[in-house]
């Protein structure tokens, strides 16, 4: 297949040096088309087509990625397929890589969540509200209302209902008999938890529950609350309960596995907060690893909170991290380059451009907007007389003599996520957010900007 790129004077370049590389390795056939604008971000649809000539024997038109709005003037022009790349040519190697992968099945997934509302009681009608919603719109499918224990919550009952009403699945946390039964009857499915302490009123409440051991630390009394609920036909999973680092964690895994083997056909579940909650460490990686446990374990369950600030996104993060895990295990491959949105400190690849393709860039620079690059440990800015780079951005800010204000904040907030990307090691692009996968907020370019306020005749 012989593939055209289309780009602009300052990056062709670039565009060049990687489809040298990229070309062989894809198995297609590169030709360019350098258009008669330097920034190749300011081309649209019609402007393209006015000015595009596609050569004989090409099988496919790829445009910048920030070419947007209707193509179809340039399909007419072209004759063949014409379709967006990337927004940036670094990633090029990444867009081709993802179409010769089998497809990422991100709607597949077989781990259930549970999301707790801590201490439940506590908290105003609305409060309660905003956090289940937030946890279903992130991916939770049971809202877990957890209750204070030595208190009974006589609004239990009406909180469980107000949830019920609005679609939501529930579950209630309390050892309180009372408690339980008014949840229960309100419409809660789910019971944690039971034991030996509170089994006998588990027949009564007709509703699912969660059995845990007897003793912390330990199996004691699972194997008695297991017989007394079979003989009773109750419906339960079981929870052998993970531990904190440094109070048993590791065998509390052993567990977990002893368990997955003697009751082959009972759910399992587990609770990932002793682990998420009570390390000093972002949760999403926590959680990645614990998902990855449950799914090779065969545990169908995971229950999960957010209240330390590290562990804020923990709902997303498991929903994320299901459907990786149940990709890469069911189709026995790494879980690796499949689900990069829970890749958020550090990008997955970071590009540069190397000093000879700067050179070249700044040699085809005419006009005084600046460029700005991160390369190399050092801020770089370019335009049509000046090439600067430094490693503190306050310094070279000096040497660029700024003097029109809203410019100076702009060069400054991009050199200040320039610096970020270098000190985290992550891709910088001018006018885009830095990539923090699935919390990435999305920018609005500096050049959209000025593009809507030229046709709209604002300042």
């Amino acid at each position: 297949m012989k593939i055209l790129f289309v780009t602009g004077r300052l990056a062709e370049p670039a565009l060049r040096q990687v489809l040298d590389d990229l070309a062989p390795r894809a198995g297609f056939e590169a030709e360019v088309a350098v258009l008669p604008i330097s920034v190749a971000a300011l081309m649209t649809p019609r402007w393209v087509a006015r000015h595009l000539e596609v050569p004989p024997g090409v099988d496919r038109v790829l445009l910048p990625g920030h070419c947007r709005g209707d193509l179809s003037d340039v399909i007419a022009a072209a004759g063949v397929p014409v379709e967006l790349g990337p927004e940036d040519l670094r990633d090029l190697p990444r867009f081709f890589g993802d179409s010769s992968r089998p497809p990422y099945l991100a709607d597949r997934f077989d781990i259930e969540i549970l999301a707790e509302i801590n201490h439940a009681p506590r908290l105003s009608r609305d409060q309660f509200i905003t956090i289940a919603e937030r946890y279903r719109e992130n991916g939770a499918d049971v809202i877990d209302v957890g209750c204070d224990p030595g208190a009974r919550w006589s609004g239990i009952g009406p909180a469980v209902e107000e949830l019920k009403r609005r679609g939501f699945r529930v579950s209630v946390d309390s050892f309180d008999p009372g408690e339980v039964s008014d949840a229960v009857a309100a419409g809660a499915e789910l019971v944690l938890s039971v034991n030996g302490s509170n089994r006998e009123f588990a027949a009564d409440w007709g509703a699912e529950v969660v059995v845990i051991p007897d003793q912390p630390g330990t199996l004691v009394g699972l194997d008695e609350s297991v017989a007394f609920l079979r003989e009773r036909g109750v419906k339960f999973r079981l929870d052998p309960v993970l531990d904190p680092i440094g109070f048993g964690f590791a065998a509390s895994l052993g567990r977990f596995l002893d368990v997955r083997s003697r009751f082959p056909d009972v759910p399992v579940m587990m609770g990932v907060g002793n682990l998420s909650e009570l390390t000093d460490v972002d949760s999403a990686g926590v959680n990645t690893l614990l998902i990855g446990f449950c799914q090779e374990a065969g545990i169908g369950s995971v229950l999960t909170t957010e209240v330390v600030n590290w562990a804020r996104s923990s709902v997303r993060e498991i929903d994320l991290a299901r459907r990786l895990m149940f990709h890469a295990v069911s189709r026995k491959t790494l879980p690796k380059n499949v689900e990069t949105r829970l890749v958020a400190l550090r990008d997955t690849k970071v590009s540069r451009f190397g000093p000879e393709a700067l050179a070249e860039i700044s040699a085809r620079i005419k006009d005084h907007n600046w460029r700005i690059f991160a390369e190399d440990g050092r801020v770089v800015a370019m335009n049509g007389s000046l090439f600067l780079s430094d490693d503190d951005p306050f310094e070279l800010f000096d040497r660029m003599e700024v003097s029109d204000p809203s410019h100076a904040f702009y060069l400054g907030y991009e050199m200040m996520k320039a610096k970020t990307a270098l000190t985290l090691h992550k891709d910088y692009r001018q006018d885009q957010a830095l990539d923090w996968g699935f919390l990435t907020e999305p920018e609005k370019s500096h050049l959209e900007r000025k593009k809507r306020r030229k046709a709209e005749g604002t300042p």
